[in-house]
């Protein structure tokens, strides 16, 4: 089989399409992420990914897919149990998750937990609820610069975020916090999958604004990965945006922290430029966090519309050595009830400027493909207890077609 030296791998965070089967177990009936953005916007500006059959794999609103598309595409599904973004990256490079990370959305976090990191943290906690993260900020911030207290909150996802104002509280201090707050919920009871700290700036209500500082405390995976395997077979691993913080840096050689998911595309595009062996994983946060979260399927489909460009300027510069990867990692219904993600199956686009034609393949039963796939091409055996299977294969046969 013909093998690539590159492999890049972009995870649109989010972009789920369509309900899976187990789909009500999680609390989600007729979502469909990708599908309800175009029912609403009708249409997008989005001729790359319609060029790929992205429309192909899944025609929405009054967009249809093309006669001819340039990728190979299928749809994936999870076999973990969650919905969540480590539970869906870390399957992606071969782990089966089966205990979900605790979730804190109905009843804030645990008084004896909240009294722990105030007496930790030396500072006073006031928030302890679930909301929008820009939300609480306008409703506690001057509180917080007032008194010296930290902004805890949590959403429908498993994390505990610390907000902090960067002229008051000092990043350095928010970040220790954080490390506290992370080693505290290493407990079974309270074991989040994140920590994160969100500094924002600003002096009061209409100003406030969250910066691009946020650090991601995640555990680590709970065994090794294809990321582990590439890089103990010499291979380069590159984690643009937040791969370096999901993975905690196991298996990561070099990392870009992005702004935004436009500024991770821009790096994607000037990694490509450069000379490696191995696999560029990239993390486009904003579909999740800026549009999903918020219920925006407006600002959803801007997002699909800026991604689009760039994709475009990567596609140019792809050498025929390299394989190109679109997925997501969950859903995220801009249209659905609540703020949570939503359980759906997600995209596998692949594009190399060797294959000969594109079209459908089968779907496949696990986001591990990803990882099994890249693993082959490189001729790197997964990990003990990973799960996946390689559909390399099934590429190369469609160019030899």
């Amino acid at each position: 089989m013909k093998k690539y030296k590159r492999i890049f791998v972009i995870v649109l965070d989010s972009l789920g399409i369509r309900a899976m089967p187990d789909s009500a177990r999680f609390g989600d009936i007729g979502v469909d992420t990708f599908g309800h953005i175009l029912d609403t916007v009708g249409t997008l500006d989005i001729p790359n990914l319609k060029e790929l059959g992205m429309l192909n794999l899944h025609p929405a609103g009054t967009m249809e897919g093309v006669e001819n598309p340039l990728g190979r595409y299928t749809r994936l599904g999870e076999k973990s149990n969650g919905k969540d973004t480590m539970t869906g990256h870390w399957e992606m490079m071969g782990i089966r998750t089966e205990k979900p990370f605790q979730t804190f959305t109905d009843t804030g976090f645990p008084p004896e937990l909240i009294a722990e990191l105030e007496k930790r943290c030396g500072k006073r906690v006031i928030g302890n609820k679930s909301a929008s993260g820009t939300e609480i900020i306008e409703e506690l911030g001057e509180e917080e610069i007032r008194t010296g207290a930290m902004i805890v909150y949590t959403s429908a996802d498993s994390v505990l975020q610390i907000c902090g104002n960067e002229e008051t509280f000092d990043l350095q201090n928010l970040y220790r916090c954080c490390e506290i707050a992370r080693e505290i919920t290493m407990k079974d009871e309270w074991r989040v999958g994140r920590v994160i700290a969100r500094p924002y700036v600003g002096r009061k209500k209409g100003e406030f604004k969250r910066t691009s500082n946020r650090r991601d405390y995640a555990l680590k995976p709970t065994g090794p990965t294809a990321l582990n395997a590439l890089r103990e077979a010499g291979l380069d691993v590159i984690g643009v945006g937040k791969i370096y913080d999901i993975f905690c840096g196991e298996g990561i050689a070099e990392t870009y922290h992005s702004e935004s998911s436009v500024h991770g595309m821009e790096q994607t595009i000037e990694i490509c430029e450069q000379d490696f062996q191995g696999l560029c994983f990239v993390n486009l946060v904003d579909f999740d966090a800026l549009w999903g979260h918020r219920r925006d399927p407006q600002g959803y489909g801007r997002e699909i519309e800026k991604f689009d460009k760039n994709l475009g300027i990567l596609m140019e510069k792809l050498r025929e050595d390299d394989l190109l990867i679109l997925t997501a990692d969950h859903g995220n219904d801009p249209t659905y009830s609540g703020t949570d993600h939503t359980r759906e199956y997600v995209p596998f686009i692949a594009y190399a400027r060797s294959m000969g034609k594109g079209g459908p393949i089968e779907p496949e039963d696990t986001f591990a493909t990803i990882g099994a796939t890249v693993a082959e091409n490189f001729g790197v055996a997964m990990p003990e207890g990973t799960i996946g299977t390689s559909i390399l294969s099934k590429l190369q046969e469609e160019l030899r077609g």
